[in-house]
């Protein structure tokens, strides 16, 4: 009794590392890159502007000055923590004043007007400004820079030259203002007396609070003047994990509110991409032309170039196309047999009504063998090819 020999469809081991060490290796790099930014960011970095900080944009440094000055500084993370903690005798220090829904800025805004003290607002443009500046509107923002303070505001003559730059405002007709540290005629440092003591400072950019730019020029003087007016220090460093941006948000407001989060730049690089991409993708499929027949600069045997042939079909799981190239060489060399025409040998029409006369009492179904449909899996193309080999000898033998 011969033995039939059997094709196995399971990968090998060495298979499956193949396919799967490029995403194995991906899956590394990003387990041993989390690792070391963990390490890295596991000590005493809390982030730009915080005053735990002792990173270059942190503000540990002039946190400590003021406290060394007998200001009581406390942090507040949330819009509850802020306006709890600020009264009469505090500034109140907003870091990203953008950063805040309309409806925290509204609440913030009583609580400003009612407290009698100071707040100073890093960085404001119009999503901010509209509500906790209604006076102040922002034009284009400029480079930061050494500049002089070019006005009469006590803080800033005695404090001199300082870095400066980012949002520049505009002040409406009759607003009573002090501009300073101007760009190009706009100031970048602009106070908005209010009634009795209150009053509200735009600064344009956070430089003279960061830890490696407070030595330099008049930064600290002028951050020390600023922040250290009030025996209280309120800094407030706004976050979207705080539960009073999304208390009075309705649900589809919050896509607009993180696009108006991002800078305009991003989005236009974004679209920029967008259209690369889409070219890319038109030049890639562009039509090549006919194939072209070439003779093998040397001889292969036929069972390789099949082997061959076969791994790429399978590497590829392009199982349509082997089941079509075997149906096709099968049609094609039972149509002489049946006395088809070779022009015919695909025409279903032609095809099978011939087979069937030739074997009237197969137990094949011929049409489902030749014009079926794709196999599911690698086991049934296999059986695909055995049984399309049994009908080609069945029809050689009749």
């Amino acid at each position: 009794m011969s033995r039939r020999a059997t094709t196995s469809t399971a990968p090998s081991a060495r298979q499956v590392w193949a396919r799967s060490r490029g995403a194995a290796l991906v899956l590394a790099l990003v387990l041993i890159g989390g690792i070391v930014l963990a390490t890295v960011r596991s000590g005493d970095s809390h982030g730009a502007l915080d005053p735990r900080s002792a990173d270059p944009h942190g503000s540990l440094a002039v946190a400590e000055l003021l406290k060394a000055r007998g200001v009581t500084l406390t942090l507040a993370t949330t819009l509850d923590e802020a306006t709890t903690a600020t009264d009469t005798g505090s500034t109140l220090l907003v870091t990203t004043p953008d950063l805040l829904t309309e409806a925290q800025q509204s609440r913030l805004r009583e609580v400003v007007t009612g407290s009698a003290g100071r707040t100073v607002l890093i960085g404001a443009g119009e999503p901010s400004l509209t509500t906790l500046a209604p006076d102040v509107t922002s034009a284009t923002s400029t480079s930061v820079e050494n500049r002089t303070p070019s006005c009469t505001l006590a803080a800033a003559t005695r404090a001199g030259s300082v870095d400066l730059g980012g949002e520049r405002y505009r002040t409406a007709p009759g607003t009573r203002a002090e501009g300073c540290y101007p760009s190009d005629g706009l100031p970048t440092l602009v106070r908005l007396p209010g009634p009795d003591t209150t009053d509200t400072v735009l600064l344009g950019s956070p430089d003279i609070l960061y830890n490696n730019r407070l030595d330099q020029q008049g930064n600290a003087s002028l951050a020390l003047q600023l922040l250290g007016s009030r025996p209280h220090l309120v800094w407030y460093l706004p976050s979207l994990t705080d539960d009073s941006a999304t208390a009075d948000t309705p649900a589809d407001s919050t896509t607009g509110n993180f696009l108006a989060l991002i800078p305009s730049g991003w989005l236009w690089g974004t679209l920029q991409l967008a259209i690369a991409a889409l070219l890319a993708a038109l030049w890639r499929a562009r039509r090549l032309g006919p194939l072209v027949t070439e003779r093998l600069p040397v001889a292969l045997r036929a069972s390789e170039a099949t082997e061959g042939r076969a791994r790429l079909y399978r590497k590829a799981n392009a199982r349509d196309r082997a089941a079509s190239v075997l149906r096709t060489a099968s049609r094609t060399r039972i149509a002489p047999l049946l006395g088809v025409p070779l022009q015919d040998a695909h025409s279903s029409e032609r095809l099978l009504p011939a087979l069937s006369a030739r074997l009237p009492e197969t137990t094949a179904d011929p049409g489902t063998l030749l014009f079926g449909p794709t196999p599911a899996d690698d086991a049934t193309l296999i059986r695909l090819a055995d049984q399309l080999d049994a009908l080609e000898r069945e029809v050689r033998t009749s």
